[in-house]
């Protein structure tokens, strides 16, 4: 993303709960990785009732969309407006709620991330050798100021690096969700999509239309997305898992020649 395109953020907080924070190094904590790698393979069962769903949105042309830019800064009880730019494009707030299970990775310290360190950003030169676990805090949501030409893609990269997340943005998708008739629908945003195109479309509403951040639950694990360490991690957890497997199953054989035995003491003989 150009210097013309890098979202600028207001960031608020929309839970009160502190977060849950893990000071163990992935170099020393084995049990944090076994977590971490454990929850990235397995297919969590969906808690809530969204369902996914796919919709096509019409294109606008300039003269609509400055149409629709006014209609929606007459709608908002905020300062949240959209401007329209000379080139044409426009530029506006968006709202991401993140909704993450897991915990993510961020630079190792003495103390997590504050709401300080995450708007100063990274310092300069700075090379990340070690990381703790880090869970964000549930359901934060964030206002982004952004571009009509920013994608989902560069949304997510750049939620990462104000928040000091170091893991691959792959991990991550972003949603729009939708309240129609009574139902809620869930549709994932592909890398090309522009979500402020998409808020313009839709209104102000949230029922409308809604952002969420969650981890990337495709149909099939994206092995490129992990680090070398996080692949050996995951021999050592299937090895764990198929030694458990192995050690029921005799378990439960051994149980059954035990009662078969017990029974034949018991029969009368003759």
């Amino acid at each position: 993303m150009g210097e013309a395109e890098t979202p600028s953020f207001e960031m608020t907080w929309s839970s009160t709960t502190s977060s849950g924070y893990c000071s163990q190094e992935d170099s020393d904590s084995e049990l944090e990785q076994y977590f971490t790698a454990r929850t990235s393979l397995a297919r969590r069962p969906r808690r809530d009732q969204d369902e996914p769903v796919e919709w096509e949105t019409p294109d606008l042309s300039q003269a609509e969309i400055e149409q629709k830019i006014k209609e929606y800064n007459g709608q908002i009880n905020s300062n949240l407006f959209m401007s329209l730019n000379k080139d044409g494009s426009y530029t506006g707030f968006i709202k991401v709620q993140l909704k993450l299970v897991r915990p993510v990775s961020v630079p190792s310290s003495k103390k997590p991330p504050s709401l300080q360190d995450v708007r100063r950003g990274p310092g300069r030169g700075t090379t990340v050798r070690r990381r703790t676990s880090f869970y964000l805090p549930k359901d934060a949501v964030k206002h982004l100021h952004v571009l009509s030409r920013t994608r989902a893609r560069e949304v997510i990269e750049a939620l990462l690096r104000k928040f000091l997340v170091v893991d691959d943005p792959r991990k991550f998708a972003l949603f729009e969700r939708a309240e129609r008739h009574g139902q809620v629908y869930l549709r994932k945003l592909s890398d090309d999509e522009q979500p402020l195109r998409l808020r313009l479309l839709a209104g102000p509403s949230e029922k409308a239309l809604s952002f969420v951040l969650k981890e990337n639950d495709s149909g099939d694990v994206n092995w490129d997305a992990f680090s070398m360490p996080e692949l050996h991690n995951f021999l050592r957890i299937l090895q764990r898992e198929e030694e458990e497997h192995l050690r029921q199953i005799l378990q439960k054989y051994s149980y059954c020649r035990q009662k078969i035995q017990e029974a034949l003491h018991a029969c009368p003989l003759g």
